[in-house]
């Protein structure tokens, strides 16, 4: 159905004129996402400054028949947020729902709503001796909302699980317009269905996340960051086994990188330089979080380091002597991707196995790689702690369209071996439109038809994100 003139100042009159963006100057980068992969346009984007205001646009979207995109950051990386190019599709952002309405010191929670940036919570926490603990690499812009409706993870699922681990009530409107209240603060709650974790996850296919309870923690007392030379993955495994013998749930973060993917952080961006200039083919971050003391943080860290060095898992390692080297270390691995970008096009895969498994993926992984793409070169880096892994292929120097056509065949190729392990090809990125059609084609059909019967229970009429997740 084409939105209509009439229709457009329908939806107008309840944001107001300033708050519904019509000029395709205004609506332009809502339509494409950070690596502008998925390409769309829209009529009007509508930024509601009230729960009321969402509701009252999903019930009109849905009278007529109007499919609706959420957005929040706009920093999803497989274009769930992203309009088609019909020009019939209009992008709700949430990005005036930013208010933080309440932390409670005594529960351990903070309520804010959907358009709430990562940051600002993580720094309205701090504040008060807590931590947010989920981290990612686009937590200056990313919203709250978006973050819960892709599940994201992070560096710190290792210690604090993902967005579904951290949040323990929602706000959510319904395509009617109705809006469910389960703004919870409690950590034991039986009665019936977990009803809020429908919508985690769910990237913006039954409803809209418009507030959230967000789980804090303590602030640790001591943190120290370390960095570790390895002759392998199986030889980083044996080391994970080490740091969680000896930290237990003091380890909160363990990231393994391929020495091509930190080399080329250290080539292109400003002011990154590897910690140990030492030849070793992989590399891993470890970060050790106490309640106690820095004392302590480092007292652990030069412990699992020093056994491990004198039994030679590990042929090199760096403690970090100040919270200004620990972010030094922490700045290698955040910006393994943007010089990725300034290299040229690559092929990503964001997989998950099982621990015991990774060192088998990859290698495994790695041949069909050099067998699909022998031009490519692997960039292997991510979440070794929780089996998360961004399983990426850079092309040669300066390479574009000509590699990205290649972009499924590896794909497929790839995520068959990651089916052979029993693991995910949506480890923390979503599905959205990229990898719709492949959900279809291999997810277990008894859960891909609940999936359905759960949408069309919610939304029958068929306009929340159409065309994303299934």
């Amino acid at each position: 159905m084409s939105v209509t003139r009439e229709l457009i100042e329908r939806f107008a009159t309840v944001v107001g004129d300033k708050n519904a963006l019509r000029d395709e100057a205004d609506t332009a980068a809502y339509g494409h996402e950070l690596r502008k992969l998925f390409k769309g346009r829209t009529p009007l984007v509508l930024r509601p400054g009230s729960v009321g205001e969402v509701a009252a646009i999903l019930k009109l979207a849905t009278e007529m028949g109007t499919p609706v995109v959420p957005q929040g950051g706009n920093t999803g990386l497989v274009g769930g947020q992203t309009p088609d190019d019909s020009g019939t599709q209009i992008v709700l952002s949430l990005s005036r729902l930013a208010a933080i309405r309440e932390l409670d010191e005594d529960a351990g929670t903070m309520t804010v709503e959907a358009g709430a940036i990562l940051q600002t919570v993580q720094e309205r926490a701090a504040d008060k001796g807590f931590l947010f603990p989920l981290s990612i690499a686009s937590q200056g812009s990313a919203q709250i909302g978006g973050i819960l409706s892709t599940n994201a993870g992070g560096v710190n699922v290792l210690a604090y699980g993902n967005a579904r681990d951290l949040c323990l009530g929602v706000e959510v409107v319904l395509p009617t317009g109705e809006v469910m209240h389960d703004l919870k603060k409690l950590r034991k709650d039986n009665t019936g269905y977990d009803l809020k974790s429908l919508f985690i996850g769910a990237e913006g296919t039954l409803g809209v996340i418009t507030a959230a309870v967000l789980k804090l923690v303590p602030q640790p007392r001591g943190r120290q960051v370390a960095w570790a030379g390895v002759s392998d993955p199986a030889a980083a495994l044996h080391l994970l086994r080490r740091s969680t013998a000896a930290a237990g749930g003091s380890l909160s973060a363990f990231e393994l990188m391929a020495d091509s993917a930190v080399r080329l952080a250290e080539k292109h961006m400003s002011g990154v330089r590897v910690p140990i200039q030492s030849d070793t083919p992989w590399h891993v971050l470890i970060e050790i979080s106490s309640g106690r003391s820095e004392e302590e943080a480092r007292s652990l860290a030069e412990e699992i380091l020093g056994a491990a060095l004198e039994d030679d898992v590990v042929s090199d390692a760096a403690l970090a002597a100040s919270i200004a080297q620990g972010a030094s270390f922490w700045q290698v691995r955040e910006t393994i991707p943007d010089a990725q970008r300034v290299e040229g096009a690559s092929i990503k895969h964001d997989i998950s196995v099982p621990l015991s498994d990774i060192p088998a993926f990859i290698e495994e992984a790695g041949r069909v790689v050099a067998r699909e793409v022998p031009e490519g070169r692997l960039m292997c880096f991510g979440h070794m702690g929780d089996g998360n892994l961004h399983f990426n292929v850079q092309g040669p120097a300066g390479a574009g369209e000509e590699f990205l056509a290649k972009w499924k065949a590896l794909n497929t190729a790839v995520h068959a071996v990651v089916r052979r392990y029993e693991g995910s090809f949506a480890a923390e990125h979503g599905i959205g439109k990229l990898k719709r059609d492949e959900l279809g084609e291999t997810a277990d059909p008894v859960s891909l038809e609940i999936m359905r019967r759960i949408k069309r229970t919610l939304d029958p009429a068929k306009i929340m994100n159409p065309g994303k997740l299934i």
